[in-house]
């Protein structure tokens, strides 16, 4: 099946218009995000997290509150709440389940049994062909340059290698913010993006006034990795909280300890204090280098129209031809 068909396929199968998926971020992707992106074309993800069963559940209402559009979930493998997060889930039939941070394979026959499709976000190839032997709907393809828990690999050279490697749907991210970038991940192979740091500063974001105003204020150079000697590693922007993590991570990998509990106290709730509260000091401003593209809040709906237009106009073929001829010439 060629890359338009496959994409085509998918779209029509999750019953959503445009192959944008919204990243599903914890503690930023909720309800009215998702049902927002969803009634915009694209497909709502709604982000678990490590929240308890309840918040899925009351996120999952407001959605379907605000839309009659599918939307999905992501689930957090290592989460204590997984398993009941997992009945919430097949309880309410959403259309997807995005996965990090584990093995989706104890969940698979009862989550398609249900026809919700599967789709694991992986940082290798190797990972990729392993889950497309488990037997997973599709994978999203995540290179380094995107917020949050990240890999080593980056999004141009993930990519086409996961491509290659599976006989699967492969949605690109990391990275990717605008029609550019959209395009770029189609002529790779992949049949979508999945978009999480544009949709930070989505007017339905729930995210603090400071965590926009920071976002939009970042250059390309603002944002640094933490937890890269604690296994961890997460983009974040740069402000005291994720320097001071950074300076302490590496004072103690230097001095030969592997002692990072000190680290992790650092980092326990930094997120939220960034979500909820907006705190420069010490909050956590997960975003990806993305961030020096975004420059104003504007609505789901206007996000999603400006990346399809643009997509559109790069990917139209006498556009292409024409561009090509002025380079040979």
């Amino acid at each position: 099946m060629k890359g338009r068909d496959k994409m085509n396929a998918l779209t029509a199968r999750l019953g959503i218009k445009y192959p944008i998926f919204q990243g599903g971020m914890a503690w930023v992707a909720d309800g009215k995000l998702a049902a927002a992106v969803s009634n915009a074309g694209g497909l709502g993800i709604i982000g678990s997290g490590h929240a308890p069963a309840s918040y899925v559940q009351e996120q999952i209402d407001i959605a379907r509150e605000l839309t009659d559009k599918p939307f999905g979930v992501n689930m957090m493998l290592l989460s204590p709440f997984v398993d009941d997060v997992l009945e919430v889930v097949l309880k309410s039939n959403v259309a997807l389940v995005t996965t990090g941070a584990g093995d989706p394979a104890k969940y698979l026959k009862r989550l398609q049994a249900q026809n919700i499709m599967v789709l694991p976000v992986v940082p290798s190839v190797g990972l990729a062909k392993r889950m497309a032997r488990q037997g997973v709907d599709g994978v999203i393809a995540e290179g380094m340059e995107s917020g949050g828990h990240i890999g080593q690999m980056t999004t141009m050279t993930l990519v086409p290698q996961v491509v290659d490697a599976v006989d699967i749907p492969v949605i690109a991210a990391g990275g990717i913010g605008d029609g550019r970038g959209l395009a770029a991940a189609l002529a790779l192979g992949a049949v979508g993006v999945q978009m999480g740091t544009r949709f930070l500063t989505a007017t339905e974001s729930r995210i603090h006034e400071n965590y926009k105003a920071a976002v939009i204020k970042a250059k390309d150079v603002d944002t640094l990795v933490t937890g890269q000697y604690v296994g961890h590693a997460a983009r974040v922007l740069k402000n005291p909280m994720s320097r001071n993590f950074l300076k302490l991570e590496r004072e103690i990998a230097l001095s030969g300890s592997d002692d990072f509990k000190a680290v992790e106290e650092l980092g326990n709730g930094s997120l939220r204090k960034a979500v909820l509260d907006g705190d420069r000091d010490e909050g956590s401003f997960m975003a990806g280098q993305i961030s020096g593209l975004v420059k104003r809040e504007e609505s789901s709906a206007e996000i999603i129209q400006s990346v399809m237009a643009e997509a559109n106009a790069l990917l139209d073929h006498s556009a292409l031809q024409q561009q090509l001829q002025v380079n040979e010439s």
